[in-house]
């Protein structure tokens, strides 16, 4: 596909198209760490460079309306040709790119995972979600009162710091678990995230689904604990107990009135076939929302895990096509249902339960499979010991593209890092034709991926070069060598990890880091201590102000839903109450 043939959708055709709320895809091509600084509302990350490891699963249907976005056309063109490799039939690019959709007039964002964010924030704009500072919850617990801590961030997040005391309860637990985490009804519950989205949405489901507590959103979840200059916990494994009996009852029969007052659908087994009938047509997506653990140890065969917290802030992580059917499915009747009543409230999917068993459904174990589009080509691999081998005789050089951050954790001595959508950019100012270049990344699976895309290139650069040797009267010795000055690009079989696991040669540190932070958006968590406070604070500033973009902008489909449950008026009432005795 050359860059003229290339369809090019003006930003007014753009908004019309969104507006018109049929299926459509908006894929930012370039890196994270780049897209966060100037995006589009409702696109999805996919890097050039990364395209074969993400476009299958966010956009699985090969003929869905799919827009390119990039600042100003520096990547768009190279990510149509790939997906016109990859199958892709109806692909178009953003005339302009970012700059040229605010040229146009209209609203740029920042930040990673921002529908959902900013979701979040309108939210509790709009129902007043309640919530308590940092130091009042120190007070509470350091005076020994009746309150219970539930982390809603993943539990890996959660193993890295804590509030104190506080217990893992991811995201769409909250409701499954919170009877059981607290069967006193008198118990306060603190919901708490890293920020603000997973607290706000976490205590507003358990106010949506009126348990009997009272309920409060840790305001500013731990970046407000620490800018209060208090301490957090590090390395727990304390998770919120699972409930049985009477308390999965009443836990269940709270989600099912939460999901039929958010206009939840709930379907069949055969209503589920005739959708996956229809995926050719009509895109369709289906989740297991319940705890990636327990979904390696059985799930329904082709289903993806997704836990239901995650989803609804990084929907667009999970779901690159909007308006597409997103089925979801648990085991306890209490996950799926409260995921699903905040998924139609975005306003951009149609959400649907999968009830009832289905005796005859296959399942399957493990984690999911990662499924990957690439070029035609056997992957040159190099096994960890051959390429030890080779950089000490010097006939080797080793380019890392997973992430800026691992690279600054551990990489293979000597390597250097670039950005995996900006490796063609740099091919020709690292590559060494006297040296063999291998690639690296954290499992070697997207290093394997960009070496036969290399190699593709080079392949018909080669080809390209022959021909024109050929024609300029180059004798075979010429051309042969010619050949020998362009030796393909290797991949390091089971990447760094396995390198590091062999206890090969590593360092540490950004030296030999040639992109920066364009890979990656890096939370203030990531920042060192004199610089954390800042950009935790700029972090929380940036929360608050989405509503007031999302106002100006208006392309937001949010339909937020008051559910008007008594929990609303128990939390108001405890938490005036200590702001009294304060």
């Amino acid at each position: 596909m050359s860059h003229s043939t290339i369809p090019l959708l003006t930003p007014s055709a753009l908004r019309a198209a969104l507006a018109a709320r049929r299926e459509l895809a908006v894929l930012d091509v370039r890196e994270e760490g780049v897209s966060a600084r100037r995006r589009l509302f409702y696109s999805s990350i996919a890097p050039v460079g990364r395209l074969g490891l993400v476009v299958g699963r966010l956009v699985p249907r090969l003929d869905t309306p799919v827009v390119l976005v990039d600042e100003a056309g520096e990547y768009a063109p190279r990510a149509a040709a790939r997906l016109a490799r990859f199958g892709y039939t109806d692909v178009s690019i953003l005339e302009g790119g970012v700059s040229g959709w605010e040229a146009a007039g209209f609203e740029v964002f920042s930040g990673t995972n921002v529908p959902g964010k900013a979701f979040g924030e309108v939210i509790e704009h709009r129902l007043d979600t309640p919530n308590i500072d940092a130091l009042t919850l120190k007070r509470l617990q350091d005076a020994g009162e009746d309150v219970v801590v539930l982390d809603s961030r993943p539990f890996s997040e959660y193993r890295t710091m804590n509030i104190p005391g506080g217990a893992e309860c991811a995201g769409a637990e909250l409701v499954y678990r919170a009877l059981a985490a607290a069967p006193s009804p008198d118990t306060l519950i603190v919901v708490n995230c890293a920020g603000r989205t997973r607290s706000i949405l976490g205590a507003q489901s358990l106010v949506n689904a009126g348990i009997p507590n009272p309920v409060a959103a840790l305001t500013g979840g731990s970046m407000s604990w620490l800018l209060a200059g208090l301490e957090l916990e590090r390395g727990q494994i304390r998770t919120a107990p699972r409930p049985d009996g009477a308390t999965l009852a009443s836990a269940r029969e709270l989600a099912r009135r939460a999901a039929a007052r958010a206009g939840v659908i709930e379907i069949d087994r055969a209503t589920l076939a005739r959708f996956e009938r229809e995926a050719a047509t009509h895109t369709l997506y289906r989740f297991d929302v319940r705890d990636p653990l327990e979904y390696e140890a059985g799930h329904r065969a082709g289903w993806r895990s997704a836990p239901g917290g995650q989803l609804v802030q990084a929907t667009d992580e999970y779901v690159g096509t909007l308006h597409a059917r997103v089925v979801l499915a648990d085991d306890d009747g209490v996950r799926a249902r409260m995921t699903a009543s905040w998924l139609v409230q975005l306003g951009y999917l149609q959400v649907f339960v999968l009830g009832g068993d289905d005796p005859s459904a296959a399942f399957e174990a493990g984690p999911q499979p990662q499924a990957i589009l690439r070029a035609p080509g056997r992957t040159p691999w190099i096994e960890a010991d051959q390429l030890a081998q080779a950089l000490e005789a010097g006939r080797a050089q080793v380019v890392d593209v997973d992430s800026s951050l691992a690279f600054r954790r551990a990489h293979v001595a000597g390597a250097r890092f670039v950005a995996a959508s900006a490796l063609e950019d740099w091919l020709e100012q690292i590559d060494d034709p006297s040296r063999q270049l291998v690639l690296t990344s954290g499992d070697g699976v997207l290093a394997g991926l960009l070496a036969d895309e290399l190699n593709a290139g080079l392949q018909a650069g080669l080809e390209a070069g022959l021909n024109a040797g050929s024609n300029a009267g180059l004798g075979a010795g010429e051309q042969a060598g010619l050949h020998a000055r362009r030796p393909g690009v290797a991949a390091l079989l089971g990447g760094t990890q396995r390198w590091l696991a062999l206890g090969l040669p590593q360092a540490a540190g950004d030296d030999g880091n040639l992109t920066g932070d364009d890979d990656a958006w890096y939370s203030p968590y990531h920042y060192a201590p004199g610089q954390a406070a800042r950009q935790m604070q700029a972090y929380l500033a940036w929360e608050l102000q989405l509503v007031g973009q999302l106002e100006r902008d208006g392309i937001a489909s949010i339909d937020v839903i008051d559910f008007d449950t008594p929990t609303d008026g128990r939390s108001s009432e405890r938490l005036a109450a200590l702001r009294r005795a304060d």
